[in-house]
């Protein structure tokens, strides 16, 4: 039977009673003698084991009134743990801010068909690389289509690879303005305020980029055929599942628009920089199994090794950037088309353009998010600013805490009872 852990009682503000690190440290020598790893995953493993033990050296906070002492250890920063991405969304998040523009945004989710998946695992950075491309491309074609919008469209996508069940699932969420740069450049030219673009069209228009790329990486012999993909290395066998996804109908979902920045703010949030699964969804762990949330209040179980094998699943290849932007928000365009988009945008818009009385989702937008001054806050700062604990004082008394280094020395596990 699983045991339900309570929190030690010498943790920090907000750690979970159960963490993605205490399976790995449990179990992780024995996944690692049984499987062969290549060296990204490994990585990631030592990483989230290390993260926040004597291991990676850290400091004592000593209050000189009371003598209350609390050891707090050095995070491992990598973008796979699930300790160690609040403070880079914060940051990241304040970094795009100056981004937004006054203007709806909507939600668009592109995902792989299931029979691509093998194909996937085998080829995980050029098949990722293929979907951004194709995803992105039939955006901003459509977007550029005279007939439909006729602007150049903004885009921040972000690749996720699971579901809730940590299963491989490969799918891209994309942000998108609800509107576009004219070519001139002289006018922002307004989408329908209910939908973006039609998702049938979307689906068949990223069906047929996607696959017209996919056909070009085999020809230029850029594909690997292993594991349940190495049927696909056969020419009949390879054009066989190309023709029939030709005839399916590919998953598109287009969200309703958000209701003005400040909502594009809280998700993105809540999306960027997502792993596949947060230690707070952890409910209970023993030597037999782990529990972990899964959709609608339901939960499952999953035995050690295969909880660590789907979690690693989902580690990036090395260099892989998840995160990418396109159009107006490309890197190239941010301090021109996008500023001159902005500036269009402070125009008051003519009475006929308004919202009509009682449209909810047509409301103006407001001017923007809430300033947030974290981009040089340190972790104990964000704390305050998240949870309003102050680590820099003594919880006991009140007093400032005096900060010690503290060497690094091998990590102990934490108690699985």
């Amino acid at each position: 039977m699983l045991c339900q852990r309570e929190a030690p009682a010498a943790a920090r503000p907000g750690r979970a009673p159960i963490e993605v690190a205490d399976v790995f440290r449990a179990h992780g020598e024995a996944y690692r003698q049984s499987h062969a790893l290549p060296g990204n995953q490994l990585k990631v493993m030592r990483a989230i084991e290390r993260c926040r033990t004597e291991a990676l050296g850290g400091h004592l906070d000593v209050c000189l009134g009371c003598g209350f002492e609390r050891p707090a250890y050095n995070s491992c920063r990598n973008r796979h743990c699930p300790k160690c991405q609040s403070l880079a969304q914060a940051h990241w998040i304040e970094q795009r801010l100056a981004r937004l523009l006054p203007i709806l945004y909507f939600h668009v989710v592109f995902t792989l068909p299931a029979s691509l998946r093998p194909l996937a695992r085998a080829n995980r950075a050029a098949i990722f690389d293929l979907l951004f491309a194709a995803a992105s491309r039939t955006l901003l074609e459509l977007g550029d289509d005279e007939q439909r919008l006729g602007g150049r469209l903004g885009i921040t996508a972000v690749l996720h690879t699971w579901t809730r069940e940590l299963c491989f699932h490969p799918h891209l969420h994309c942000i998108v303005t609800g509107g576009g740069l004219a070519p001139s450049g002289d006018s922002w030219l307004s989408s329908s305020r209910r939908y973006l673009f039609p998702v049938h069209v979307l689906g068949a228009l990223f069906r047929g980029k996607f696959l017209d790329g996919l056909r070009r990486l085999r020809e230029r012999g850029e594909l690997r055929y292993t594991g349940a993909a190495a049927p696909l290395a056969d020419d009949a066998a390879f054009n066989a599942l190309v023709d029939g996804l030709y005839k399916t109908s590919w998953v598109v979902y287009a969200k309703r628009p958000f209701a003005g920045p400040e909502h594009v703010f809280r998700y993105l949030g809540r999306y960027t920089h997502r792993v596949g699964i947060s230690n707070q969804r952890l409910q209970a762990f023993d030597e037999h199994g782990v529990r972990f949330a899964t959709k609608g209040g339901k939960a499952i179980t999953l035995a050690p090794l295969e909880f660590i094998r789907r979690f690693l699943e989902h580690v990036l290849p090395s260099g892989f950037t998840k995160i990418r932007h396109f159009g107006l928000l490309a890197a190239g365009n941010i301090h021109t088309k996008l500023e001159q988009a902005r500036k269009l945008l402070t125009v008051p818009q003519p009475e006929s353009a308004r919202a009509a009385p009682g449209d909810s989702l047509s409301q103006p937008a407001p001017a923007g998010p809430p300033e947030l001054c974290v981009a040089t806050l340190s972790s104990d700062g964000l704390v305050l600013l998240l949870t309003g604990v102050d680590l820099r004082r003594c919880p006991l008394c009140g007093q400032a805490l005096v900060r010690r280094a503290l060497s690094r020395c091998a990590p102990k596990p934490r108690d699985t009872s």
